[in-house]
């Protein structure tokens, strides 16, 4: 998630990792630490704006910490919280955040104590029931719940579009796990039972090489799918696609773009 150096934080396991979860990313870990886009600025102050204090956030699945070490900039302390003891190993370290191996079900986070909760491209693969309990248990009255997700993206030159298409909808097509479909739909089927709060339109934007974007494409999750299954590199008939298209010029940097999904809420009782 993001680029930006990383420091190996060592995280502290939390009883909760003995339940199973649907690890897709733990076998990618330093990609998607290296290759995942940054999230705007404007999300996290508009997020930061919701919460009645600014003493304790609690970033939930938190992957490498891009997240939260953004919401370190507005918190005296973050709570950073993640399944995977693999994406934490590769977080980023910050005075003011603490990262923890924990379901997004059963945090370990006191009760009462924190004034937001955020998660990040990831509110589709937790149990909401449970995950929505657990967020009444640690928020403090009035506190909120901010989630957001990214769509597929699109590339500004028609060319290399085209084949990041052909490519995301037709040779990953089948490998997409099924509660993935919910980023398609923008979060809006997926229950919320929190008094929702309007909340900003937004894009992610990044000037990549083809190369980049590539490696990009390794991070998801259906790709990861289908080197489980047996498939070396799936991502290889994209790959030398986008580097004919580019020969003539294979520094050149294209404007990549994903619209942004924010929702937000309160606890009201």
């Amino acid at each position: 998630m993001g680029a930006g150096r990383t420091h190996p934080v060592r995280p502290v396991l939390s009883f909760a990792i003995v339940q199973r979860f649907a690890d897709h990313f733990s076998g990618a870990a330093a990609a998607y630490a290296a290759h995942r886009p940054d999230y705007p600025a404007e999300l996290f102050a508009f997020a930061a704006a919701l919460a009645p204090g600014r003493s304790r956030a609690w970033d939930c699945a938190t992957g490498n910490g891009q997240a939260a070490i953004a919401l370190a900039s507005h918190f005296a302390r973050v709570a950073a919280t993640d399944a995977s003891a693999a994406q934490l190993a590769h977080a980023r370290s910050h005075p003011r955040v603490s990262y923890h191996v924990a379901l997004a079900e059963a945090s370990a986070v006191r009760g009462a104590a924190v004034e937001l909760v955020t998660v990040a491209q990831a509110l589709h693969w937790f149990r909401l029931d449970r995950f929505y309990a657990e967020v009444r248990r640690v928020l403090v009255p009035g506190g909120a719940l901010c989630v957001w997700s990214y769509d597929d993206p699109t590339v500004d030159e028609p060319a290399l579009d085209a084949a990041l298409q052909r490519f995301n909808h037709e040779i990953m097509g089948p490998w997409w796990p099924t509660d993935r479909a919910a980023v398609g739909e923008g979060y809006r089927t997926l229950p919320f039972p929190f008094a929702e709060l309007p909340a900003p339109t937004l894009v992610l934007e990044r000037w990549w090489t083809a190369d980049e974007l590539v490696a990009y494409v390794r991070t998801w999750s259906a790709v990861a799918r289908a080197r489980a299954a047996g498939i070396d590199d799936p991502v290889r008939p994209l790959e030398a696609e986008l580097r004919a298209l580019t020969a003539a010029d294979r520094a050149a940097r294209h404007h990549v773009r994903w619209p942004l999904v924010v929702r937000a809420g309160r606890v009201t009782d």
